[in-house]
């Protein structure tokens, strides 16, 4: 049995509607699935599920709900991430760092969703 394939992430989220809309408008993907507290979201080969705070305990009890602060970072391959940044600023969206040349071989820059969860975008670069 592998246990190597991704299929889903979960995302936990305090505010459904806004974070689904920052998702739709930033990302761009589809969405495969939405009720009240959940919206989930068609990535390249993984899906994403942004769930409301609420739901979480069913499935993570008899482990309390994390605290806020980032604990995760989430990197998405991009062909050119000056680009990819001039366009998350377009729609109001702030740097948390970035764009960086980095020595293992990737420029990167990274943002956060409204639940706080943090995107970096790299791309590849000569090392």
């Amino acid at each position: 049995m592998s246990l190597s394939h991704f299929e889903v992430v979960t995302l936990l989220v305090s505010d459904i509607a806004a974070t689904r809309a920052f998702y739709e408008k930033v990302f761009a993907v589809d969405v495969v699935y939405a009720d009240d507290v959940s919206a989930v979201f068609a990535f390249e080969g993984t899906m994403v599920n942004l769930l409301a705070e609420s739901e979480a305990p069913g499935l993570v009890a008899p482990l309390p709900v994390g605290g806020s602060g980032s604990r995760a970072l989430f990197t998405i391959k991009v062909d050119d991430v000056d680009a990819a940044c001039a366009r998350l600023e377009g729609f109001g969206v702030t740097l948390l760092n970035g764009p960086i040349d980095r020595p293992w071989g990737r420029r990167t820059a990274a943002f956060a969703d409204p639940a706080g969860h943090v995107w970096e975008l790299a791309q590849v670069i000569d090392a």
